[in-house]
């Protein structure tokens, strides 16, 4: 009985967390506002030092509160282990890489054409998993690939709509920035992922030494990046220009979201995750339509939507065991 209200729980944790972030960050990339809209970068560097926090708390709480433990373990795994340490720099750039473009990708998309055309990190994942892990996919796990291809062309297959031509014309642009952020985005998901999971497996460590380690070196990388490309703004108006209610909000869900799944994902077998996925694709449909009212949904959009949810269904399907099964 209390594990199936855990399960339940970390479905209901797991809509929330993927529909939240996606509609709330859409939201604010979207508000009309006074004053400077704020910085996709610097939002990204905030997440990281609220990560950092969250998981130095976890890791003191481990070690009953102890911080001359705490002090212990973070020198030891940290600074005594450069070269482990390092290895994290490579993922922690490409989650740096991932989280922005996912800020231009709401910036120009839906947050429903956004949510199910994501859902390819799938198969990036899977085929990372193949030439990385040496894991082997079945049929159902292949077939559900193929599915997953042709619901998201589906899905960005241009609309009919009565519009000007220059409207036409930017509002195309800005969906061709937006797939392809996207698109970019999937692929480091996919690499980064897996990458952290063998790393993960090669140590015996806490994962949340792991994420401080991952979220220094996406701190350095963000504030290089924030440096870099918006300085001049920050320097004029500052690093926390245009922040609000809804700005926090969106920061807290990024850094918080990937921790709180961490921690109730070992309760979501496949087929929980599916309908996680497939309820956040349909409240992000629905909120979008009559909420943001920024989504004109058409038939072959839906199609290619159920397709994508039939296409996760399947892929997390356990049919025979194999010697070495793939699990999403």
């Amino acid at each position: 009985m209390a594990s199936s209200r855990l399960k339940y729980l970390s479905l209901g944790v797991l809509v929330f967390q993927t529909t939240s972030l996606v509609l709330t960050m859409r939201y604010s990339r979207t508000l009309q506002a006074e004053g400077p809209r704020y910085l996709a970068s610097s939002a990204v560097v905030v997440a990281e030092v609220m990560k950092i926090f969250t998981c130095v708390l976890l890791v003191l709480k481990e070690h009953s509160y102890s911080m001359r433990a705490l002090n212990s373990i973070l020198r030891q795994e940290i600074l005594h282990k450069p070269i482990e340490t390092l290895k994290l720099a490579i993922p922690s750039g490409i989650y740096t890489l991932q989280n922005n473009l996912l800020y231009v990708a709401l910036s120009n998309l839906d947050a429903a054409t956004y949510q199910v055309t994501y859902q390819l990190k799938i198969l990036t994942t899977a085929l990372f998993s193949v030439s990385m892990l040496g894991r082997r996919l079945g049929i159902y796990q292949w077939l559900s690939l193929l599915i997953l291809m042709t619901g998201v062309a589906l899905v960005q297959w241009p609309s009919e709509s009565a519009v000007t031509p220059e409207k036409e014309a930017h509002s195309a642009g800005s969906q061709f920035v937006g797939v392809a952020a996207v698109l970019v985005a999937c692929c480091s998901s996919g690499f980064a992922g897996v990458y952290f999971e063998k790393i993960l497996k090669e140590s015996k460590q806490s994962v949340w030494v792991r994420n401080i380690q991952l979220g220094l070196f996406g701190f350095v990388f963000g504030l290089f990046g924030m440096l870099a490309y918006d300085g001049e703004r920050v320097r004029e108006s500052g690093v926390f220009q245009g922040y609000n209610t809804v700005t926090w909000t969106v920061v807290a869900l990024q850094a918080l979201g990937g921790l709180v799944i961490a921690a109730v994902i070992k309760y979501a077998d496949n087929i929980l995750k599916g309908f996680a996925t497939s309820l956040s694709i349909i409240l992000s449909t629905l909120i979008s339509y009559f909420w943001l009212q920024d989504f004109d949904p058409t038939g072959v959009f839906f199609i290619g939507a159920i397709l994508v949810i039939a296409a996760t269904f399947l892929y997390g399907y356990e049919g025979k065991p194999s010697p070495n099964p793939s699990r999403a």
